[in-house]
């Protein structure tokens, strides 16, 4: 099977280079698609100067920075793989572990994979205890929406069949993709699992994005996706 990597861009000078290589050393047939949402830092100099000639990789620009989901609607337009996998450019998640998310996948018992950050033995840095706090309760009023019982709906590891994502129409163009996203494969009863995943997290002063004004927009839109399509 071959796997698409989408791998959402936004000021990522310090370790965009260093996630595409670590994808490229995962061994198995994959292309990586890399979306760059419009990034002011010299990201896109590198893109173009560095990888855009690489021919396992595909990239796309944005003119306006509009988000992480806006960079993966148009990431997921050009998928030509079995399995998708959203890989963020951060280094907080480990490529080498590609293997474990896809097999549900490719062994026939899983349409959707989501990589937890609260579960199993795998190493975590410690950080924020008040975001680990927003993700549980955000996670759980998803789960009592969805009827789902994840541990970690806000991961950034989603895998899925390439035909299951190419069928979900996604609106939301920011860090409200993630609830959108769940409430939508549990609409559609996708068979949904989780693997424990290592994290290795990033604070502010090293580009952590998402904020407390995040959070309120996810909860909004865990409301929202129960009933819009």
């Amino acid at each position: 099977m071959k796997i698409s990597v989408v791998v959402p861009v936004y000021n990522e000078f310090r370790t965009i280079q260093e996630i595409i290589r670590s994808v490229k050393e995962v061994e198995i047939e994959k292309e990586i698609i890399i979306v760059d949402d419009c990034s002011t830092d010299g990201t896109r100099e590198i893109l173009e100067n560095e990888i855009e000639n690489d021919s396992m990789c595909r990239v796309f620009y944005h003119h306006k920075n509009v988000g992480k989901g806006a960079a993966l609607r148009t990431g997921f337009k050009y998928i030509t793989g079995d399995i998708v996998i959203i890989q963020d450019a951060d280094l907080e998640y480990n490529p080498q572990e590609y293997p474990r998310l896809i097999k549900p996948i490719i062994d026939g018992r899983a349409d959707v994979v989501y990589g937890s950050r609260f579960m199993g033995s795998s190493e975590h840095r410690v950080l924020f205890y008040w975001h680990y706090v927003a993700n549980k309760i955000l996670t759980t009023l998803s789960n009592m929406l969805t009827n789902l019982n994840l541990t970690d709906m806000e991961t950034g590891y989603k895998v899925f069949r390439a035909d299951v994502i190419k069928n979900i129409n996604i609106t939301q163009n920011r860090f409200g993709f993630e609830p959108e996203i769940t409430a939508k494969i549990a609409r559609n009863k996708c068979r949904v699992y989780e693997i424990g995943i290592s994290y290795y997290g990033r604070d502010y002063k090293e580009g952590k994005k998402i904020n407390w004004k995040d959070a309120f927009v996810a909860l909004w839109c865990i409301v929202k996706y129960k009933f819009v399509d």
